[in-house]
């Protein structure tokens, strides 16, 4: 795929106000991102420093708090309780991460996404519209916030050289945890292969009018998971109405109404011609 020039994109970004950045799916998929980067980071340093010394875990999950994100792994006893706390800083480095390892009870908010994320599981092995592909997995993130409790579900790959975009939902809860809908974000599951030897610095996928006309918060997540090991630069996504271009190095979001990224090839196309 071609990359498109800087000075087009700037004449077409202020030469239309359906450009303008989609700020709340920007800030859910960076959101969704620090939560699996506490995760990620989370579950190495716990199976290599503390696992030895800790009873099988019945699961974990991450939080984020301000400019902390923690990720914690609880017990499988009826009534579990924390196994260790390991937590982040936005950075997401490793060596600088507070390791808490003592045993305690949860706290009130860490029990109350304990209980959304056996909710979701549960959602997950009763509703039969998950689906579960070879060689992937679902990763559930409960979210709570103020006026609202949901969890997405992403599905991630369990092999190297591979970036999987799709087959992702969206749950929504009551109060009490009960299910208010369930939505497939994507209808199918998109996945693309890389080689760092062989890197393609911009890919791209496509999305039918129910995923919605822009970028999703996942499809944000999974490029800010994956795109520095596949080592791509731009990702475009082409909807009916829109095209959403994520800048992979400085994970920043231009949103192009379709008929300026048509305008912007068909200008690319005259420009060859003799």
């Amino acid at each position: 795929m071609k990359v498109i020039p800087v000075v087009l994109l700037v004449l077409f970004f202020t030469t239309t106000r359906a450009q303008s950045t989609p700020d709340d799916i920007v800030a859910e998929g960076k959101m969704l991102y620090a939560l699996e980067m506490a995760s990620w980071h989370g579950t190495d340093i716990f199976m290599e420093k503390l696992a030895p010394r800790r009873e099988n875990p019945g699961g974990y999950f991450s939080y984020s708090g301000g400019e902390h994100h923690t990720c914690i792994f609880f017990s499988r006893s009826d009534t579990p309780r924390v196994l260790a706390a390991i937590t982040f800083g936005n950075n997401f480095d490793p060596a600088q991460a507070t390791i808490d390892s003592a045993a305690r009870a949860f706290t009130a908010q860490e029990r109350d996404i304990y209980l959304l994320r056996k909710a979701t599981l549960a959602e997950i092995n009763r509703d039969t519209i998950f689906r579960l592909y070879n060689n992937t997995n679902l990763n559930p993130i409960p979210l709570i916030g103020k006026g609202y409790r949901k969890a997405y579900v992403l599905t991630g790959p369990k092999v190297s050289g591979l970036v999987v975009f799709g087959n992702d939902y969206l749950l929504t809860f009551d109060k009490d945890n009960k299910v208010i809908s369930t939505q497939q974000l994507h209808r199918n599951i998109i996945p693309i292969e890389y080689k760092k030897e062989e890197p393609n610095t911009a890919t791209m996928h496509s999305h039918r009018p129910e995923t919605g006309y822009h970028i999703t918060a996942t499809d944000i997540c999974t490029l800010m998971l994956y795109a520095k090991y596949a080592g791509w630069e731009q990702h475009y996504v082409i909807s009916e109405k829109f095209v959403s271009i994520w800048d992979c190095k400085k994970n920043e979001l231009v949103t192009l109404t379709r008929e300026a990224w048509e305008k912007i090839n068909q200008h690319q196309q005259e420009k060859k011609q003799p």
